[in-house]
């Protein structure tokens, strides 16, 4: 009875757990560049005296879908969108360095030019500012430059925005919502990484597959808890039966 109850209890929270991730998802359905959480489920089987035959449902390493958005022309000239592999370098809050998709910058305070989320986007070196009354262009290797916006004057390059490209498997999101390296390492840039101006990469999250996924889960749970119902009615019942036996 007890195997039971390990398998439904666990399952259970599990199953809220995976549920929690999918509302994740469709909250970021409209988020530019956001990757979509992946769950997996599987069997660990518990170490004891008479422990073997039970088992225990957890939640493996939570995954990142890396397959790219719907690339979508917006006309902004600090809009930028990464064609194919790649990442944004932004410096988090805390000072590190995170990576990022979301490509729509804007120019924040002391004209330093920021990410959607107001952190500072970082260039070759270091943070990249743009002086008023400019007009903007982001080439495709990432090079941002001005021309005064009356026309007059040379077109003066203000930097080149920093584009990484590490393994997707050596990357791990954080608690902010940017990627780092697993081993705390800063990723150098990649002068392969390639952006396309005035246009923004879309969530990858397929809102039709979330819900499903989200009702599958309800269901999952639903079952997890009728399962331990039954083995306490099981149990009530077995009692009855010793009870009349005595």
């Amino acid at each position: 009875m007890d195997r039971l109850i390990y398998v439904s209890m666990t399952g259970a929270r599990h199953a809220l757990e995976a549920q929690a991730t999918v509302a994740h998802n469709l909250a970021n359905v409209t988020s530019s560049g956001f990757r979509a959480q992946m769950n997996a489920l599987r069997a660990v089987h518990l170490f004891g005296e008479g422990m073997p035959t039970r088992s225990y449902v957890v939640d493996s390493t939570v995954g990142t879908d890396f397959r790219p958005g719907t690339v979508q022309q917006t006309g902004r000239p600090l809009d930028v969108a990464i064609l194919g592999q790649g990442f944004l370098a932004v410096q988090a809050a805390d000072g590190s360095e995170g990576y990022t998709r979301a490509g729509g910058m804007n120019v924040g305070a002391g004209g330093i030019l920021v990410n959607p989320q107001g952190l500072p986007v970082l260039g070759d070196g270091g943070t990249i500012a743009i002086p008023p009354d400019v007009n903007v262009t982001i080439a495709k290797d990432g090079t941002v430059s001005a021309v005064p916006s009356n026309g007059l004057g040379a077109v003066n390059v203000l930097g080149r925005l920093k584009l990484v490209n590490p393994p997707e498997a050596d990357l791990v999101r954080s608690a902010d919502g940017l990627f780092r390296l697993k081993n705390g390492d800063v990723a150098p840039a990649d002068n392969s990484v390639v952006v396309a101006s005035a246009a923004i990469e879309g969530s990858n999250v397929n809102a039709v597959e979330q819900l499903v996924a989200m009702i599958s889960h309800a269901r999952a749970f639903e079952t997890h808890m009728k399962l331990l119902q039954n083995a306490d009615q099981n149990d009530r019942q077995a009692n009855q039966l010793l009870s009349l036996n005595r």
